[in-house]
């Protein structure tokens, strides 16, 4: 499915295309599914207004999940029929996952989760890998008290189950009755933002100290939140700071603020290793039973691409949006 004008309007139309044909390092994946991220939808809409988006006619999509059908003869980790999951395209140079077939670079991907379908392996990575990030920069161990803003989110709803998993006490916001109740039946204990205030919730379930990590999903404006949150000396892990804020707080508060922007290495070649070893580490414990990516009700097809990002963007979706070659 690809894009040959960018903007509000855009439209996905098929096409064929060559199946790519691989470079040193990558491995052909046949696609069994792929999941939309905001900054597929942002990609787009906003076209060469973002500096990461591809030229047109573009294949969108990052996520994927599927199934080796060759490898480059420098290649030594994976063999033709492994079960493999990664965020591996979509951008800049690198063609995307809304289509049959990608030549991922090895170091980008790993063995998909054992007991995950091809769908919640799909769900995972770039949100996986993101929250996974967040809480590894911010040092998070166990005993720590962890907020996490937008619990019931794409990134929110996997770094609350991290965050449990490496045995923190674990705490998140969301703004009504389903995001609660799912923020509650992974483990964590909700906090309603719209009848909360930040102070009310600190003094109740810190005696007013402050968490030891807050991971901000929702960012922005509501970094002052996250920032009136924590601990002092505490860490906050954010996905969205494209935004001018006053700082004062944070100074005063000793704080340490760490900015995910999980893209860079695929951007700039730069580690790109890392995010296989975060996703084999994912693996280890999805395989353990301590994490399960949410999956949103409706299903699309490859050719329902276009229904599948409008249904990211209405804001009604609850849990990943994925796509099913």
């Amino acid at each position: 499915m690809t894009i040959n004008k960018y903007g509000e309007e855009a439209v996905f139309e098929a096409k064929e295309v060559e199946t790519p044909v691989l470079k040193s390092g990558e491995v052909l994946v046949k696609i069994a599914a792929s999941s939309v991220n905001t900054v597929d939808t942002m990609i787009r809409k906003m076209g060469k207004d973002l500096p990461l988006s591809p030229d047109t006619p573009a294949i969108l999509g990052m996520d994927f999940a599927g199934i080796v059908e060759a490898v480059a003869d420098d290649v030594k980790a994976y063999t033709v029929g492994d079960e493999v999951y990664g965020c591996a395209g979509g951008l800049a140079d690198l063609p995307g996952t809304l289509a049959e077939y990608i030549a991922a670079d090895s170091k980008l991907i790993a063995h998909k989760p054992k007991n995950l379908s091809m769908k919640e392996a799909a769900a995972i990575p770039l949100v996986g890998i993101t929250a996974y990030e967040g809480l590894e920069r911010a040092g998070i161990t166990s005993g720590q008290k962890v907020l996490v803003h937008g619990g019931s989110g794409g990134v929110g709803h996997i770094a609350l189950q991290l965050a449990k998993h490496f045995g923190a006490e674990v705490y998140a916001t969301g703004g009504g009755e389903r995001q609660l109740a799912l923020i509650e039946e992974l483990g964590a204990k909700a906090i309603n933002y719209k009848t909360e205030t930040v102070e009310d919730y600190v003094q109740k379930h810190t005696n007013g100290a402050g968490f030891d990590i807050v991971y901000d999903s929702v960012g922005a404006k509501n970094l002052i939140n996250s920032f009136n949150a924590a601990a002092l000396n505490g860490h906050v892990a954010t996905t969205v700071s494209m935004v001018e804020l006053d700082l004062s707080v944070a100074h005063f508060k000793g704080l340490s603020l760490h900015v995910v922007f999980m893209l860079i290495p695929m951007l700039y070649n730069h580690k790109r290793e890392d995010h296989g070893e975060i996703l084999r580490n994912i693996a280890n414990v999805v395989e353990a039973g301590a994490l399960k990516p949410i999956l949103d009700e409706q299903q699309f097809s490859l050719d329902e691409a276009g229904k599948a990002h409008a249904r990211l963007e209405s804001g009604r979706a609850m849990g990943k949006v994925v796509i099913e070659n």
